[in-house]
């Protein structure tokens, strides 16, 4: 038997049950792979409180990032044994989960489960943004929300493509800001002063959703050259771009494609690095909800199953 996260009703954290399941067997072009680490993203306690639509009808499964061992396979590209990144898939909070193909990536083999499982919605959204706002070599980015694990992946993402990046967080992150390679400046008053002093600001990845960050962000750069992943429903007043964190433009076909395309991008980076802010047994995910909604997560955390 496997065992599943699910909910019923949207609600507080205590909704989450772990149930017991049927192990599943896979679909056509589906691969069951036995989860080792699973990926806790901020949209999920949003969908499970309510601030964000619920598809149909319940009980509801959560989670899209994992990694882990492939078990059973319906397509020859992958076999029993074959250690895998998970992204982009749905309900990954269980022990086992059958999804579709296009779902994996493979797991290098000095690569752990649970920095594999860190990877998919930070790294494929920032990905996707910085190549949406059209980010080259040369230019410089200002990420405010350094610290989380959209912002790392930012950071990452933006040296490799040759970018300068400033990026905001609270000054006890900014020794982690620095190791990424970004100018770390602190949130709060004379923001926009210190970010003027730390260059020519070209692109901005807003992934704090303050007040703060939309007017600094405003003054340095260009609005179309402006994103934020957080403050979507009111991004259109401002005149810059967003993308999910409730804006009601669905992604473009070539905004997916570009969000599966972070994974393999950074697996293929020499040194990429994955900071776990925590770890949570699989039945301990009530408290992994907790500490998620409660913010200021530094990186990613992380479900064992």
């Amino acid at each position: 038997m496997a065992q599943i996260v699910q909910f019923s009703r949207p609600g507080d954290a205590d909704v989450l049950r772990v149930v017991e399941a049927p192990e599943p067997t896979p679909g056509p072009g589906e691969v069951v792979v036995e989860m080792r680490a699973i990926g806790v993203n901020p949209l999920e306690w949003k969908l499970r409180s309510g601030i964000r639509p619920l598809p149909g009808d319940g009980p509801w499964r959560l989670g899209s990032d994992g990694a882990g061992v492939v078990v059973n396979s319906a397509v020859p590209d992958w076999a029993p044994g074959d250690r895998v990144v998970i992204s982009e898939a749905s309900g990954v909070y269980a022990t086992h989960v059958s999804v579709p193909s296009s779902c994996l990536d493979k797991l290098p083999s000095n690569w752990d489960f649970a920095d594999g499982a860190a990877l998919g919605v930070p790294v494929g959204t920032a990905y996707q943004v910085l190549t949406s706002l059209g980010l080259a070599k040369g230019e410089t980015l200002l990420v405010h929300g350094g610290s989380g694990g959209v912002g790392q992946a930012a950071i990452q993402i933006a040296r490799a493509m040759g970018a300068q990046v400033i990026a905001t967080a609270s000054p006890s992150n900014h020794a982690r800001l620095t190791e990424l390679g970004a100018v770390p400046l602190a949130y709060g008053e004379g923001l926009l002063e210190r970010v003027r002093d730390a260059g020519t600001v070209d692109v901005v990845l807003d992934c704090a959703g303050t007040d703060e960050a939309i007017s600094v962000s405003l003054a340095v750069a260009a609005p179309e050259r402006i994103g934020t992943i957080v403050r979507g429903a009111d991004a259109s007043a401002f005149g810059i771009r967003a993308w999910l964190g409730g804006s009601p433009d669905p992604l473009t076909d070539e905004e997916k494609a570009l969000r599966r395309a972070g994974v393999p991008y950074v697996l293929g980076l020499e040194g990429y690095s994955v900071e776990i802010d925590s770890r949570f047994d699989l039945l301990a995910v009530t408290e992994a909800h907790l500490h998620s909604e409660a913010g200021h997560v530094r990186g990613k955390i992380i479900l064992i199953p």
